[in-house]
């Protein structure tokens, strides 16, 4: 029996990075797995691993923005595995440029995705899991949503409002009793496309380098990986932290414990 067996689950963002490991973990812990991403090639990709593995999968196409096309999310998540236990709000971005000289289309664009969608995610799943006897909601934030980071303000402050918006939207459930938890996820330096997809600030030369920022960044020298983002995640959706709730697991190779300048 897997961690997950029985449940059915959606994750955001599926098409690469921590999303599609997340995916894939589930559906090998026995979750039946509805894939969203505005990334198709990237989705249908995950998705049919996940099938040639012996799992239960299917990819929609989702802008996470778009709440007239979240009821139909749901509609099909509830189709694939006939009801809903487990939303993991991945889907994010990041626009790496100094305070000062981020447009307000920037900053709009990126709360857009990174706080909108997770509010959406959180309001029509929490019916569905209702509806299904409670279920759990994990929502991806990160490092930069506990402390601040050169560059990345209006980023933080996507990652810091979801962090506290779990924890009201946790409270909320617990208070009706209806046996919905939501809790998040802080990874630190991850070894995944995103670094790719980052506006660099304009006056650096190099592309981003998880690997070498990690080196320097991390107390534990190096980068993480994926699937130790994922293994966390399947922990949430899980039985076994049944009396977690508002929390934050936070997975970064001891970045926010201190410093990491060794002697």
């Amino acid at each position: 029996m897997g961690q997950v067996q029985g449940k059915t689950a959606i994750v955001t963002g599926a098409g690469s990075g921590i999303g599609a490991a997340s995916a894939e973990t589930l559906a090998r812990e026995g979750a039946a797995v509805l894939l969203t991403d505005i990334d198709a090639t990237g989705g249908e990709a995950v998705a049919t691993r996940i099938a040639r593995a012996g799992g239960r999968a299917r990819f929609l196409h989702q802008d996470v923005t778009d709440e007239a096309a979240w009821p139909g999310v749901i509609a099909a998540a509830e189709a694939l595995g006939g009801k809903l236990d487990v939303m993991v709000a991945n889907a994010g971005i990041a626009i790496m440029v100094p305070m000062l000289e981020m447009s307000l289309a920037e900053w709009r664009r990126q709360s857009a995705v990174n706080l909108d969608g997770v509010f959406l995610s959180v309001k029509y799943a929490v019916p569905a899991m209702r509806r299904a006897g409670g279920g759990s909601i994990i929502i991806l934030s990160s490092v930069a949503g506990i402390r601040g980071a050169i560059g990345l303000a209006g980023y933080c402050a996507t990652k810091g409002g979801v962090r506290l918006f779990a924890k009201a939207a946790a409270m909320e459930c617990a208070s009706a009793r209806d046996n919905v938890r939501i809790n998040t996820v802080h990874p630190g330096i991850i070894d995944t496309p995103i670094w790719d997809k980052i506006a660099p600030d304009p006056r650096r030369n190099a592309p981003l380098d998880a690997h070498a920022m990690a080196a320097v960044g991390a107390p534990m020298g190096r980068a993480g990986a994926a699937q130790e983002i994922a293994n966390g995640v399947v922990f949430l959706a899980s039985d076994a932290s049944s009396y977690m709730t508002g929390a934050e697991l936070v997975i970064d190779g001891g970045i926010t414990s201190g410093s990491a300048v060794r002697r």
